[in-house]
């Protein structure tokens, strides 16, 4: 990640030695560079006077060290496989708990597609304006140049204390001990397994990268198999009705009296289940934080998420659907994260219902850890890049095998802290809400930021634009679940913490990363006589880094 401040001092991401463009990468540069505006400007700020550069060199895609392996399908199962995780597995259970009936929940699943596909434009309109890898960093950068540092500072903090995969590691745990008959395993088990995937998938992806890659995508494929093989199942039950042990327990129902029964209105406690759909949702544009390494990026961005929001859409309504028609209200209610295991045991019995298909959703959701784990390595590894870590040389190099390992490592202490800390019991519902309430500052300043370049730069080409009534829906809802906290439930949680704990802990890490960039940036240089500067270095395999040193005045 390479901290820009300056449209023209220097690209978001520095440069990097590039091999010689493809025909289709040739095209799309040309199509990103027509119409652009191509005078040079003079930018003064924090007292430096900085050289003139044109807008062209933010915009232009680039090429990663690691070269453009990901091939259309590869880029397809890294956003489906990434959105298609332990959500639909384990989420509606707790959704359901939280809202008391069926009608509330569907209807927060349908109200979340349509949040997606609103969120999907506005990143395939920056994805197609800005081809680089690193996703919502790079567009809030080159959004917001001033203050200095400070959205650097803030994408930064959130990426690498919030950007973990514990949630889907913990998922991978409970149906695996749920498999092997441990249906109250102990908190270390549970934990030491969560623990156990996560190290094995830095060892894959920093180690055997190519190897990771051919495995994600095996394990991509049979996780969409799963998915419409579980709402098969569920249809043939209630249209055909088989008989066996497990099928004469009495089944779940949809009419319309009962689909709105015990129905809880209140609007911190739907926010906080749209948190967790949001969440099933997310990883759509999974692709826009690796397009340095996606072959005709621009082209094939566009292609491949709209292809995986129809996916996920259909499957995930057909699946919830399916959940609700097999097993009843209460048992869902009951169940927490272990749905889809009562869904499996109501159909196939107990031998195949507890052993078998449970093994399936925990490889799904060790599969999601892959996909996670491959894309967040790489923006993390840009935050090295652009000077906001320690050891910033080592962690962006891709020696010794080729691979984003420093980036990996990165990534791999936090996650290994989420899961070890937190009570067992209440992590999974804790880790989303924590995940989604300042990620919803994040989506709001993404939103805001596209409509403002809109007024501000009409002159940069837009291969994709955005719906408008769409990216205002999206900054609606940010502001709405960003309120949600001031609206107290009727009821205390169930977990016995304060109900608006996430937003203070969300809330509180960005509060203290503003107050981290003030002190760094403003205060300490004021007191010690010097300024921040960016000095660019170059890497043995090539890889461009950006130093932050600080100069006397």
């Amino acid at each position: 990640m390479s901290c820009l401040v300056h449209p023209e001092l220097q690209p978001l991401i520095p440069s990097t030695p590039r091999p010689s463009r493809s025909s289709t990468e040739s095209s799309d540069t040309k199509q990103l560079l027509s119409g652009r505006h191509t005078s040079n400007e003079q930018e003064v700020g924090a007292g430096n006077t900085h050289p003139s550069r044109s807008v062209e060199d933010d915009v232009l895609p680039e090429t990663s060290t690691l070269g453009r392996t990901l091939t259309w399908q590869s880029a397809y199962i890294l956003v489906i496989s990434r959105v298609i995780g332990s959500g639909i597995f384990a989420t509606p259970g707790a959704i359901l708990r939280s809202v008391g009936s069926p009608g509330l929940s569907l209807l927060l699943w349908i109200v979340g597609a349509i949040v997606a596909a609103c969120g999907l434009m506005i990143s395939l309109e920056f994805g197609s304006m800005l081809p680089r890898s690193g996703g919502d960093k790079v567009y809030l950068e080159f959004t917001y140049r001033q203050p200095r540092f400070l959205a650097s500072t803030l994408i930064a903090i959130q990426v690498v204390l919030l950007g973990f995969t514990a949630s889907n590691c913990i998922v991978f745990s409970e149906y695996l001990l749920f498999a092997l008959g441990g249906e109250n395993p102990s908190d270390f088990l549970r934990k030491g397994l969560a623990v156990a995937l996560l190290t094995l998938i830095t060892v894959i992806h920093g180690c055997f990268p190519r190897f990771g890659i051919r495995l994600q995508n095996f394990l991509g494929w049979i996780k969409v198999a799963l998915v419409v093989f579980m709402i098969f199942s569920g249809l043939y039950v209630v249209l055909f009705r088989p008989t066996s042990k497990s099928t004469q327990k009495t089944t779940g129902g949809l009419g319309w009296g009962e689909m709105w029964e015990n129905t809880n209105w209140n609007w911190g406690v739907i926010a906080t289940s749209l948190f967790k759909v949001f969440y099933s949702y997310s990883g759509l544009d999974n692709a826009n934080y690796v397009l340095n390494e996606v072959k005709d990026p621009v082209r094939t961005l566009r292609s491949v998420t709209m292809a995986a929001l129809t996916t996920a859409c259909g499957l995930y309504a057909l699946i919830n659907v399916a959940y609700f028609l097999v097993v009843p209200v209460d048992e869902i209610k009951e169940s927490g994260e272990l749905i889809a295991a009562l869904f499996f045991e109501r159909i196939f019995g107990e031998g195949v219902g507890k052993t078998v298909l449970p093994l399936a959703v925990a490889l799904s959701a060790g599969a999601n850890v892959l996909v996670v784990a491959f894309s967040a390595a790489r923006t993390k590894q840009e935050i090295a890049r652009q000077g906001f870590l320690p050891f910033s040389d080592i962690l962006s190099s891709t020696r010794p095998f080729n691979s984003p390992l420093g980036g990996l490592i990165v990534h791999y202490i936090p996650s290994f802290l989420v899961i070890t800390l937190p009570p067992s019991g209440e992590v999974y519902s804790f880790i989303l809400e924590v995940e989604g309430y300042p990620g919803q500052f994040l989506a709001l300043a993404v939103g805001v930021g596209l409509l403002w370049l809109r007024f501000k730069r009409p002159d940069i080409k837009r291969p994709f634009k955005a719906w408008v009534p769409a990216v205002i829906l999206r900054i609606g809802l940010s502001l709405a679940l960003l309120a949600a906290p001031f609206f107290p439930p009727d009821t205390k949680p169930s977990n016995g913490l304060f109900y608006a704990t996430y937003a203070i802990v969300g809330a509180s890490i960005l509060t203290a990363g503003v107050a981290y960039w003030y002190v760094w940036t403003i205060i300490l240089p004021r007191w010690g006589g010097y300024k921040i500067e960016e000095k660019e270095e170059v890497l043995s395999d090539g890889t461009t880094i950006t130093k932050l040193v600080h100069t006397r005045i």
